[in-house]
């Protein structure tokens, strides 16, 4: 069997999705990615959109199949999705909906530093997170409701998808907030003394001292 390599140009994949149903130029696919909201639901940098296209084409996933101008505007080249392509974007849906790939997100790496800051800070820093999640979520609530009432729900579990993250999200920092608020979250004690004194628990220091005898 051959090996499978890995999804990582998401825009690739949303340009042959888009160009499966007919034939665009790139101008084209880019309204219609947009139009869709693709890039709410994935990381697309729309300034490489030509480059992708030409590397599609240049692995046979796309091929040109006319040019055409209009007046003194620049020409434009058709691609359509080749055989080769529609198996690559299936295979490529398969891996994304078949596969668990962990992509850390900012603030995974905001509470993998949150000791830097004093339990007293962090407290309310969290309930402007939660202020703010609140704030998507009876958004993005009303939004899936108004689209349910003009899409199929093929188009939206995405949509949904995002909504549950989130209020999975908000359920974790507001647990996190109890713990916080009631004193209850275990160490917090030294925590708190560590940013009054500057002096790391000794249990802290003793971890700190085997990273540094490993490096």
């Amino acid at each position: 069997m051959a090996t499978r390599r890995p999804v990582r140009n998401l825009l690739a994949l949303a340009v042959l999705t888009a160009v499966v149903q007919r034939p665009m130029h790139p101008y084209e696919m880019a309204s219609v990615l947009r139009a869709r909201g693709k890039d709410q639901d994935m990381r697309i940098k729309w300034g490489s959109l030509y480059t992708v296209v030409r590397n599609l084409e240049k692995h046979g996933l796309l091929e040109a199949v006319e040019s055409t101008r209009q007046g003194a505007r620049p020409e434009r080249t058709v691609y359509r999705i080749t055989d080769a392509g529609r198996a690559e974007a299936e295979d490529w849906t398969r891996e994304l909906l078949s596969t668990p790939h962990h992509e850390p997100s900012p603030f995974e790496a905001g509470l993998s530093v949150m000791g830097g800051l004093g339990p007293g800070e962090v407290v309310p820093l969290l309930r402007r997170r939660l202020q703010l999640l609140e704030g998507r979520i009876e958004a993005d609530r009303q939004d899936l409701e108004r689209e349910r009432r003009e899409l199929p729900r093929l188009f939206l579990v995405e949509s949904e998808y995002a909504l549950a993250m989130r209020e999975a999200e908000a359920a974790w920092v507001r647990s996190l907030l109890a713990e916080l608020a009631g004193g209850t979250f275990p160490g917090m004690g030294e925590w708190r003394a560590y940013h009054e004194t500057g002096r790391l628990p000794s249990d802290v220091a003793g971890l700190a001292e085997r990273g540094l005898a490993t490096e």
